[in-house]
């Protein structure tokens, strides 16, 4: 059964389907009954709502959480951090709310919005709540109140789960500390969890802590200790569970699922799935819906400039690294004279530092018209229509060609984890004046960072970045 869809995920997304109308209509009902500025006339009225207003408060509920993370549980280990990201995609989803409200539908008062506002977030927070609670007594009825648990291997894996199960309140773990085989380590505090020995001390140790549950985080050199691990505990009422060594070869994240019972690890899936991904895609066609329609006599008078200026096609079509490696057709309107752009690798001139550049500011393969296009990028274009199709999205790292991919250290490729954008991070702090690896770190900023809040203020801050020009050619 494939995990991409987190069952807490969608438990949440359905939950808040729910709650946000029982909210909205809560709200209609406080406001003409609580006295606070009530008429009697309008109190009537203020109790029939249409219905595509019920629709408009859903929506904007759930892009506005969305947007925040808070269907995401690896971004809420912590109750406090699932509490702040439901109030700040309240916030958001209220914005949203009252400017479109205040284009089709102004009948709404300002106390009843307020009042759907805090009834409808109470709402939210409260079966969050409970849910959290519920995941906590799930653990005190375990055997000692809470599952007390000893990792076996003290390296960086062991570290991290270690962290993980100190830090996420609704599992229910007790870490005790550690076991390994590295006498450097006996008697180290980790997170504050003592390493209590070597491995082969875990059978004595198993009686004197009363563990209920190990886990082996060993590297993948040292797995032949797992053999001994499960020898000693073969008679004992422990749980075994093991965390594999991928973190090294996993490009961002891993995702494990079973097959037909057999347990698999996939170490390059999409870092956006589920419920994100499907926000993320709606919002790219709805944004390039609204930009390239009214775009394109705009875009009709670029192709004739173009067409003018010099002989060939007036667009591109050039070979570009997406998600995950694989290879499309990326539309541009073309800027060097025909033929040029389409060929191999260009001629490189490395910076002072070593490292490659392959855009020039005196290219002369450049046309007049494509020089002005470059300056304000409005080469990119024709995207719109990659967009549509899926190859890319508005907003992610530049899809760049495979000569260049090529090139990538193993730490580059993860770029490739999301979909590729339109614009991004990088492209609105410096553009094509950094060096490849620079523009890399960028990418990856965006990469770890990503949201659909994040993706909103890089498209605003783009025409500032494209009328300012700044490296741009």
């Amino acid at each position: 059964m494939s995990r991409k869809i987190q069952p807490l995920s969608t438990t949440l997304f359905v939950c808040d389907l729910l709650l946000i109308p029982i909210g909205f209509w809560s709200a209609i009902q406080l406001r003409s009954l609580l006295p606070f500025g009530r008429g009697g006339a309008l109190a009537e009225s203020l109790v029939t709502v249409p219905g595509f207003v019920y629709l408009i408060a859903i929506l904007c509920w759930t892009l506005g959480l969305a947007a925040s993370g808070a269907y995401n549980p690896q971004l809420s280990l912590r109750w406090f951090n699932e509490a702040w990201r439901v109030v700040w995609g309240a916030i958001l989803a209220t914005m949203l709310m009252a400017g479109l409200l205040y284009l089709g539908y102004r009948e709404l008062s300002r106390l009843q919005f307020a009042y759907f506002f805090f009834v409808t977030l109470a709402l939210l927070l409260s079966y969050r709540a409970a849910m959290r609670l519920a995941y906590r007594l799930r653990g005190v009825t375990r055997p000692g109140g809470r599952s007390r648990v000893v990792v076996i291997g003290a390296g960086e894996l062991g570290e991290r789960v270690a962290g993980l199960l100190l830090n996420h309140s609704r599992w229910g773990y007790q870490p005790l500390g550690f076991l390994d085989d590295d006498q450097t380590k006996q008697g180290l505090q980790i997170h504050g969890l003592p390493v209590l020995g070597p491995i082969d001390a875990l059978g004595e140790i198993a009686e004197q802590k009363q563990i209920d549950e190990v886990w082996v985080a060993l590297p993948l050199r040292a797995h032949d200790r797992l053999r001994d691990v499960v020898a000693a505990l073969e008679r004992r009422p422990i749980r075994i569970k093991v965390v594999p060594d991928y973190f090294s070869m996993a490009l961002v994240r891993a995702y494990a699922e079973i097959l037909g019972g057999l347990p698999v690890i996939g170490l390059r899936d999409p870092l956006i799935e589920g419920v994100p991904r499907l926000v993320k895609r709606i919002f790219d066609l709805v944004m390039a819906s609204l930009t390239l329609i009214p775009g394109l006599p705009f875009m009709g008078a670029i192709a004739l400039l173009i067409r003018l200026d010099s002989q060939g096609p007036v667009l591109l079509r050039q070979e570009r690294v997406g998600e995950n490696g694989r290879i499309f057709p990326m539309l541009k309107f073309r800027t060097m004279v025909a033929g040029s752009e389409r060929s191999g690798e260009p001629d490189h001139r490395p910076t002072d530092d070593g490292h490659l550049v392959h855009k020039h500011r005196d290219d002369p393969r450049v046309t007049r018209i494509g020089r002005l296009l470059r300056r304000y990028s409005l080469d990119e274009l024709p995207q719109l229509l990659n967009v549509f199709k899926g190859e890319m999205s508005l907003v992610g790292p530049r899809p760049e060609m495979p000569w260049l991919v090529d090139r990538y250290e193993p730490w580059q490729r993860k770029r490739f984890a999301v979909p590729q954008g339109l614009t991004g991070w990088w492209q609105i702090h410096g553009r094509s004046d950094k060096p490849m690896h620079l523009n890399t770190e960028d990418d990856l900023y965006y990469v770890y960072n990503y949201s659909l809040w994040l993706d909103l203020w890089i498209l605003l801050n783009t025409p500032i970045a494209v009328l300012r020009g700044q490296g741009a050619f």
